[in-house]
Formats: structure tokens, sequence, C-alpha cells
């Protein structure tokens, strides 16, 4: 067998630590090579053990989490896993450590949550995600005026809604780890009068408003969390909500969101080929597909379909992605029409707008 993924946890709580350490070491290719209570003695074991990656808690004594990555990424950049409480200010810290370099979050195991075992069996897989990550030093973003100045050529409101009032160009967006930045940096090169927009991140449902608020502040389109039954329209981007699909349907006034929270697909709910799926049947050539960095493959058969439907598809590069899993799984099949890096994804794609 291959090395084993050393692991280093670093949480304040000795019960948490004790539980963490058990389902890492359960997986036969990861091992807790140790576990720290405070970020003084994670440095020293740092130092000793050179773990492969870190799972990091924001509470600890003397010095909280988000201090602790910000030092780290800063002297000794290393994959981070969080481990975070799902609530509202919880959401906000998370998205602060994703901005400062941590590949990956998850929930702490909860007594009355789900079971054991899927928390473990997802634990894993993020640490393994994050182990073969592709770490970006975090990057202060231009300002919004000279960011969307930069992206040439725009859409204006005439290439994205027809005259009469019909439909134009729709845009479909899939991401999963490192999505949060990517998506980011792609929604900062979209101007205000883009093509509307609709987006699946994998992320719990306590999470998705406050991701859409933040970047709602940061760019130039109207961003929110979809609730279903929202005007599909130009300036406007929808973020699926944590606990249900987001699609595309059809209404008398033109198209309009839809939210169902049907079984997951890929094992997510929200899953990035419902969406897609929804895409091809409805929207056709007039359909703008992106998938963007994440593990897995969900997403990969979705775009095919918009592609084999007439829709324009771009996938994210291997070297800008932090996990090059669903764009590489979707390039293998043959559903990416054109892959580029994601710094120049907003520029291609408003082309293809035209």
């Amino acid at each position: 067998m291959p090395n084993k993924i050393r692991v280093l946890v670093i949480d304040d709580s000795a019960l948490m630590r004790a539980m963490l350490c058990e389902m890492i070491n359960a997986a036969p290719d990861l091992e807790a090579v140790g576990a720290a209570p405070d970020a003084q003695s994670a440095r020293e074991l740092i130092k000793v053990l050179n773990p492969d990656v870190l799972t990091l808690d924001f509470h600890m004594p003397k010095m909280d989490g988000i201090e602790f990555l910000e030092r780290l990424m800063r002297l000794r950049p290393m994959p981070v896993v969080m481990v975070s409480a799902f609530t509202e200010a919880g959401s906000e810290t998370t998205l602060k450590a994703l901005e400062l370099g941590a590949v990956d979050f998850i929930g702490k195991p909860r007594a009355d949550g789900r079971r054991m075992d899927d928390y473990a069996e997802e634990l894993a897989d993020k640490i393994r995600a994050a182990k073969g990550a592709r770490l970006a030093r975090p990057m202060a973003h231009a300002p919004l005026a000279s960011a969307v100045a930069a992206t040439s050529p725009v859409a204006s409101p005439s290439t994205s809604v027809r005259a009469g009032g019909g439909q134009g160009r729709i845009i479909f967006v899939g991401a999963s780890t490192g999505g949060t930045e990517a998506l980011k940096t792609f929604l900062l090169g979209v101007p205000a009068n883009c093509p509307p927009i609709l987006i699946v991140q994998h992320m719990p449902e306590s999470f998705t408003a406050s991701f859409a608020k933040r970047l709602d502040g940061l760019c130039a389109p109207q961003i929110c969390e979809a609730q279903g039954n929202e005007k599909v329209e130009p300036g406007k981007v929808f973020i699926a909500p944590g606990h249900s699909h987001l699609q595309i349907r059809r209404s008398a006034a033109g198209y309009v969101t839809e939210i169902q929270a049907t079984p997951p697909v890929n094992r997510h709910r929200p899953s990035v080929d419902v969406l897609f799926d929804s895409a091809a049947t409805l929207v056709g050539r007039q359909a703008i597909g992106v998938i963007l960095t994440g593990m897995g493959k969900d997403g990969a058969h979705g775009l095919l379909r918009m592609r084999q439907a007439g829709a324009s598809t771009f996938g994210q590069d291997e070297a800008s992605c932090v996990v090059y899993g669903m764009p590489r799984e979707a390039f293998i099949i043959g559903a990416v029409e054109e892959q580029c890096a994601l710094n120049d994804m907003a520029r291609r794609v408003m082309a293809a707008v035209r």
C-alpha cells in the first residue's frame, strides 16, 4: 500500500480530538499522526511530525483558528480542512478561512445528526482531496470597477435579451471544492448587465445565504440565494440553497427558478447534474455551461448533455483548479468545448455570449 496520508488534528476539545483521530485512523489510507489542543502545540507538532494535512478548529485558546491559519498560509502553506459549527456565525468564519487558503471545511460530528459512518466517509474524502489540492496564496482582488473593466468584451443588455422580451443566453455554473473562491473570481469578471446566471456550489444549507450575501457585496450583478419562482433575467445571479436542487423552469412569463428537495444525485443536494440537465432540456443552444474546480464527477454528464443540446461549454483547466476532479471528468467524456484558466473564464464566457 502507498504511504498513508498523515493528518494532524487541531481542536481544543479532547473528546473531539479523540473522535476525529478515530475516524481518520479507520480509513485504510489515512493516519492521525498527532493531535494538538491549541496553536502553540500545533506549531511544534507540525515541525516534528511534518503532516500532509491539518484539520483545524476555529475555537482555540490564546490564538483562534483564523489567526493561526493566516500565519500558517503566510509562513508554511499546507492543506487545511476546517472543522466548523454549522451556524450563521460559523459560516461567516468558514468563508473567511476559505479566502485565506483553507482547502475545504466540514461540520462537527453531532450525536443527534447524521450517521457517524457517513460523516467519517465525508471527512476522509475531504482529507484525500486536500492532500492532492493545489494551494494558492490568498490574493487581494482588484477593485470592482477595474476588475469589470478588464473583462472584455462584455455583453450589453441587447445581447442578453432578445428584442420583444424573448429570453437570450443563460449561464449555468457548477463548482465544489475550491469553488467559493473560484466563483468569486469568475463573478468579479462579470458585468452588471450580464445574462442571468444559475449556480450550484456544493455547500451546506446554513452557508449558502451567507455566501450569496458576501458575493453580492463584492460583485457587479445582483446575487442571491434562490428561493424558487424568481424570474430569470439579466443582471441576476441565483445560487442554489444548500438544502435543495436548483433547476430552471419555463413559465408563461419566461424562465423562472425552481427549487426541489428531491433525493441527492451523485451524493449531492444540490447537484450540478440536476441544474445542467434542466438547462439541456429547456434552454438548449441558448445555454452556456461552466464547470469549475471540485472533487468528484457531479456535473460532468449534465455538461455533456448540454453540449449535445447545442450549448457552449467551458471547463476550468487543471493548472488553475484547487481540485481537478469535476472539470477533469467532464473533459474526459467530451463535455468541455473550451478549457481555460480561471482568471480568463469570465472573459471567454462573455465572448461566447456575443
